[in-house]
């Protein structure tokens, strides 16, 4: 199993690059994106039913699929998950147990891509963040995904894993739980009030499309035993995303700070540098917001 050099496949299709990919969380709102865009490029996904935290089961699924590259995009990504034993037990053991299911297969792989994130910068003074800057997580979530990033190390002399470190994204689909989600859905509604945590945050706010184009790039492209940043380094505050939705819809309602909303913990401003990914992969796909925000009021419209 090569250490190092690009990820590259071993099917070609048309001059293509062709992969049989192993897909974890395919039903989440990442992965349903990820799904329709692989397919799109002509990949062949197939996405793992077994639960992370049965080995056997997921040993088993592994041995039977023999995928050719993996994206593992399943774990708790909600930072306000009520159970912080959950953070570690499905993002840094479950993430442990595909690996040693990977390891056992006699599939070599091309490229096994770990969706981190990046939260574990915590709370910095730099801005645009690059991958140098020691992290520093101040929330479980951040904590496990720190955590999984060091033990994935382990297992790179047998796998060719790429780590990635997304910052904010949003798109149709992703929970009201999430800030977007939730902003989008009560204009789409028109509502008269929205209950908001923490106001002073600023953040990117990139397009799921975008997201996934550069993951399947970087399962072609990017080196075994590398971290990237997959961002814009375009940060709105949320003031701008109130304004934005304000000016699309027409409509306007009152904006009220829930105490119970706010997190002690908040990460303020998070903005990453693409300089990295970027010379890796080429420019990104990247979407106006308006038009990402369109396109979430027109799905919230149908429902």
């Amino acid at each position: 199993m090569p250490d190092d050099g690009p990820c590259r496949s071993r099917k070609k299709r048309q001059g293509d690059f062709v992969l049989k990919i192993l897909l974890t969380g395919a039903q989440g709102f990442t992965g349903r994106h990820f799904a329709r865009a692989a397919a799109a490029a002509g990949h062949e996904v197939a996405p793992l039913n077994a639960n992370l935290l049965d080995v056997r089961a997921l040993e088993m699924e592994v041995s039977n699929l023999q995928p050719e590259a993996v994206v593992h995009l399943a774990g708790i990504s909600f930072v306000g998950h009520a159970y912080d034993r959950a953070f570690y037990d499905v993002n840094l053991f479950g993430t442990l147990n595909l690996l040693d299911a990977l390891c056992r297969q006699d599939q070599s792989l091309n490229c096994v891509l770990l969706a981190s994130s990046a939260n574990i910068y915590g709370n910095c003074d730099a801005s645009p963040i690059a991958e140098s800057q020691p992290p520093s997580p101040v929330n479980h979530y951040a904590m496990s995904k720190l955590a999984m990033e060091y033990m994935a190390r382990t297992r790179l002399p047998q796998l060719p894993i790429v780590v990635t470190r997304p910052f904010n994204y949003t798109g149709p689909g992703q929970g009201d739980s999430f800030l977007i989600p939730k902003l989008v859905n009560h204009f789409a509604q028109r509502a008269t009030t929205i209950d908001l945590g923490n106001l002073d945050v600023e953040r990117e706010f990139n397009d799921v499309r975008t997201l996934c184009d550069a993951y399947l790039r970087l399962l072609q492209r990017g080196v075994p035993g590398e971290t990237y940043n997959v961002c814009s380094g375009i940060p709105y505050t949320l003031l701008h995303i109130l304004d934005a939705l304000k000016r699309l819809t027409g409509h306007r309602m009152d904006t009220r700070v829930n105490p119970a909303f706010v997190r002690p913990n908040e990460v303020h401003r998070l903005c990453g540098n693409p300089q990295k990914l970027v010379s890796t992969i080429g420019e990104l796909a990247l979407r106006d917001l308006d038009d990402t925000l369109s396109w979430m009021l027109a799905d919230a419209s149908k429902s």
